[in-house]
């Protein structure tokens, strides 16, 4: 199965449209007033067309409450809602029946202990995303340019799916995906020149480095 690729926290149209171009199977919208790529409503809204099937929109959101939903549901017509909150699974599992859309639980790891959560949500999330847990004095749950010890991930059950994040770039990229061969990688300020700006040449330095590996593993293989 191909490797899906997630570009999240974009703001602007530029954006949007070198990630698609280059083969971004999901865009991502951060809603959460504390981070640097937060989009009020509006503003999504405004980006929306930008994003086409089969390129997947996910909203990020932390702990809302069932208005913001509805709101976002209605003004935004995301494709799924990735939840970076305190979430439980009968929570996750509430979000799906009210919205009716698929939900991306986010899971922060920093120990072998931490993927005792993955079989408390692999049933009733339709995705997990393994994600650093946050730096000390950090207000962000995601997005914070930091990784995890991915050896850790040895001890998932076999045929467990999940996207990967925190601190992949185009300089690790390659390495990440023959370490763990996650279904999907998502990356945010990896790809940033600055908190929460995109920078397009590093979104063409990924794809680029993707296609090396790609065409490197194709080599070995023949």
């Amino acid at each position: 199965m191909a490797l899906e690729i997630k570009i999240c926290g974009l703001k602007t149209v530029e954006a949007i449209d070198v990630a698609v171009s280059r083969g971004a199977t999901h865009v991502g919208f951060v809603h959460f007033a504390k981070s640097p790529r937060h989009l009020a409503l509006n503003e999504m809204a405004a980006l929306r067309p930008c994003i086409r099937p089969p390129v997947k929109l996910a909203v990020v959101l932390v702990d809302p409450d069932d208005a913001l939903f509805a709101e976002i549901v209605q003004r935004v017509s995301p494709d799924i809602l990735q939840l970076h909150g305190r979430e439980t699974p009968e929570r996750v599992a509430a979000v799906r029946a009210m919205t009716g859309l698929a939900v991306t639980k986010a899971l922060s790891i920093g120990s072998g202990a931490d993927l005792e959560a993955v079989a408390l949500y692999r049933d009733v999330a339709d995705h997990l995303l393994l994600d650093a847990k946050k730096p000390k004095g950090s207000e962000l749950p995601g997005g914070n340019g930091v990784s995890f010890d991915w050896r850790l991930l040895a001890g998932l059950p076999p045929r467990t799916r999940y996207m990967l994040s925190g601190g992949i770039s185009p300089d690790n990229v390659a390495e990440v995906i023959a370490e763990v061969s996650p279904a999907g990688i998502d990356l945010s300020s990896g790809v940033e020149s600055a908190p929460g700006v995109k920078d397009p040449t590093l979104i063409h330095a990924l794809f680029d480095a993707l296609q090396a590996s790609a065409a490197h593993s194709q080599r070995k293989a023949s």
